[in-house]
């Protein structure tokens, strides 16, 4: 069973979004939030596995309540649902530790699919949000992304570090396998999956899958 927990300003957005994933025999509706801040206090009681987040919410916006929730509650998974797709956006909420990125007009059985897959662990995003992050690799706030041939030839030499067997599962991770699906498609245990994506994570430098599914689409690996 998958809880639940819907944060969005608009009473009218999660009304609707209840009504709907409420019919649906493995999602349970544990709450609901108006605002950053009433987020981050329902799920410590509400223990959600999955948090649907708007980004313009009063109070404490959608980004920085994520960023919070990956620093204090780093089990819960977060899919951002907006109406906004563009460079400003797109990039702080993957950074801020988002799974998925996702524009308010999907359709429902999309987003109940998305759902079940972010729940599993996989990354989804709208293809418009995936094109932005094709074209920029994730970076510490602040910092300025490059993609010149000093940045590719870098890239080049980071993805040579990589076994076979390493880049076999970074483009399987990019494509929205986890764990298990990866042990199956290659024919190997979970725990070698685990110590394969802890040494690409390291060779690569980045902090996590999402940004090792990001840096897969840059480099055109998938």
């Amino acid at each position: 069973m998958i809880r639940l927990l819907i944060a969005d300003d608009h009473a009218m957005v999660r009304r609707g979004l209840q009504v709907f994933l409420a019919t649906q025999p493995d999602i349970e509706m544990v709450g609901e939030a108006a605002n950053g801040e009433e987020t981050l206090e329902r799920v410590v009681h509400l223990k959600p596995d999955v948090v649907l987040m708007d980004l313009n919410m009063p109070v404490l916006n959608g980004i920085d309540t994520t960023a919070r929730l990956k620093k204090e509650q780093p089990h819960i998974k977060v899919i951002v649902l907006t109406s906004f797709v563009d460079y400003d956006h797109v990039l702080p909420a993957i950074r801020a530790g988002a799974r998925g990125y996702l524009l308010k007009d999907i359709e429902p059985e999309e987003l109940v699919a998305a759902i079940r897959r972010v729940f599993q662990g996989m990354v989804e995003l709208h293809p418009d949000a995936a094109g932005l992050l094709m074209t920029h690799v994730t970076l510490p706030e602040g910092a300025e992304a490059s993609s010149g041939p000093g940045r590719q030839e870098e890239a080049v030499q980071e993805l040579g570090k990589l076994t076979r067997r390493e880049q076999e599962v970074l483009q399987l991770i990019a494509s929205g396998m986890n764990n298990r699906e990866i042990s199956e498609a290659l024919y190997i245990t979970e725990k070698t999956v685990k110590t394969h994506v802890s040494h690409l994570l390291d060779k690569l430098g980045v902090a996590d899958r999402t940004q090792a599914a990001i840096y897969a689409l840059k480099h055109g690996i998938v």
